[in-house]
C-alpha cells in the first residue's frame, strides 16, 4: 500500500562528509532542505544533502546521499556528485534534488558563486552568479555528471534558484524560483525542457510573483522603499481528484513558512493559493514505498 508522505522539512543544518558510510538515526541527521527520492523497485529511500568538497585550496560543491528501508535509520553518506573543475561555475549547492526520468536519474542542482554579473546597488545584497544546473546518471548513487555544454538551464542574466521537475502530457517541464534579491517580487518561472533534459525549449513563462499569495506577507527586508518577497523550494505533486498542487516557501507575518498553490488543469493555469505550514525549511511530497517484510 502506498501513503501519501507530506515533508514539511523545517530549519535543519547541515551535517559534515564523512570518510566512510554508517548507520545513523534520523533524530541525528541535520540537514537544510533535504531531498528524498522513494525506490521501490529495492524497496530503499535515497536522502539527499549539500556537501562541498576541497581541492587544492578551493572548494567545489557537491552532493551525498543517505539511504534507508523505512525512513527511521540511515546508511551514508555516499557522494554522489562533485561540481565538475570546468563548469561554468563552481561554487557550494543548493536543495539538490533527484528525480527519476525515462530510466534515468537527474539532479537539479542550483549553484553558487562570488562572482557578480551586475553592479551592486547601494544597501542592496550582491548579485552573484545563482542558477539551476541539470545533471544525470544512470543510478541514483551517481556518479552525476554534466551535460555537454556545463552551462545553467536558467538564464545567465538572472539570479535563479530552486529548479524541479515536473512531466505533463509527456512534456517535461522546469519550474524555478527567480530571486527575489535581484528583483524584489520574487517569481515562480517555467520552461520546456527537452526530451533528454540536457538544455531548454522556447521561451520562459511567468507563473505567478510571491506578492500574488495572500498568505505572502513579504520578509523583513526592505530596499528602496519597497517590501522584498520570496520565492523558494517550489515542488508540484497530482492529487487522485486531479488537482495540481505547488508547495512553495515564503515569508507568512514573520517566520518562513510553506504554502500551497492549486490549480484545477494544467502547470500553467492560473493558481489559488493557502497557507500550509511555518517553519523555516522548504517542502516536498513522495509516495512511501510499501517494503516486501511489511507485506
Amino acid at each position: 500500500m502506498k501513503r501519501l508522505i507530506l515533508f514539511a522539512l523545517a530549519c535543519l543544518s547541515a551535517v559534515g562528509v564523512f570518510a566512510q558510510t554508517k548507520t545513523v538515526a534520523i533524530q541525528d541527521i541535520n540537514i537544510r532542505d533535504p531531498y528524498i527520492l522513494p525506490d521501490a523497485k529495492n524497496g530503499v529511500y535515497y536522502m539527499y544533502q549539500s556537501s562541498s568538497v576541497g581541492h587544492d585550496g578551493r572548494s567545489y560543491g557537491g552532493v551525498v546521499a543517505w539511504k534507508s528501508r523505512d525512513l527511521k535509520i540511515w546508511e551514508g553518506p555516499i557522494r554522489v556528485f562533485e561540481v565538475p573543475h570546468d563548469n561554468w561555475i563552481t561554487g557550494g549547492v543548493w536543495a539538490p534534488e533527484v528525480h527519476k526520468y525515462k530510466n534515468k536519474y537527474y539532479l537539479f542542482a542550483t549553484l553558487n558563486s562570488d562572482v557578480r554579473w551586475k553592479a551592486q546597488k547601494p544597501g542592496h545584497p550582491a548579485y552573484n552568479h545563482r542558477a539551476t544546473q541539470i545533471f544525470w546518471s544512470k543510478s541514483p548513487e551517481g556518479p552525476f555528471l554534466p551535460f555537454e555544454s556545463k552551462q545553467p538551464h536558467t538564464p545567465l542574466d538572472e539570479m535563479c534558484l530552486d529548479g524541479t521537475l515536473w512531466v505533463e502530457d509527456g512534456t517535461p517541464y522546469m519550474i524555478y524560483c527567480h530571486e527575489w534579491v535581484e528583483i524584489l517580487d520574487g517569481e515562480m518561472d517555467l520552461v520546456e525542457l527537452k526530451r533528454d533534459l540536457s538544455a531548454t525549449v522556447g521561451e520562459h513563462q511567468r507563473l505567478f510573483c510571491a506578492s500574488a499569495a495572500e498568505w505572502s506577507t513579504g520578509g523583513n527586508t526592505a530596499f528602496e522603499g519597497k517590501k522584498s518577497y520570496v520565492t523558494d523550494g517550489c515542488f508540484l505533486y497530482r492529487t487522485k481528484t486531479g488537482k495540481l498542487l505547488m508547495l512553495w516557501s515564503s515569508f507568512y507575518n514573520g517566520p518562513y513558512a510553506v504554502g500551497i498553490a492549486e490549480n484545477r488543469v494544467n502547470v500553467k493555469a492560473t493558481t489559488e493559493e493557502r497557507l500550509g505550514f511555518t517553519g523555516s525549511g522548504e517542502g516536498m511530497a513522495c509516495h512511501a514505498v510499501c517494503l516486501l517484510e511489511e507485506l
